[in-house]
């Protein structure tokens, strides 16, 4: 009987003291979460960016919208007029 109560001791010592115990397993777990989520938040930007190619191999229309919107370009024969907002004293 004593011996398997110091059998029971030192399986509990290791479950809750040792390296590979469960203070190690739920610090893994809380890790596995957290990767997961990161990894929702990559794959959603992922599919915006493969979307984002898959526009500009196809058309024109977001090549011309980049082109514009990020380089400031006009077509030919087209007027840009930029309207600065007057900054007031208020």
């Amino acid at each position: 009987m004593i011996l398997l109560t110091v059998i029971l001791l030192l399986l509990q010592y290791r479950l809750w003291f040792s390296h590979d115990g469960l203070p190690s397993v739920l610090h893994l777990h809380r890790s596995v979460v957290l990767q997961e989520q990161d990894n929702a938040v990559l794959e959603e930007r992922n599919q915006v960016l493969a979307a984002e190619v898959k526009d500009l191999k196809s058309g024109l229309d977001a090549i011309e919208e980049r082109a514009r919107s990020e380089l400031g370009m006009i077509k030919q024969d087209e007027t840009f007029f930029q309207i600065i907002e007057k900054q007031g004293n208020d």
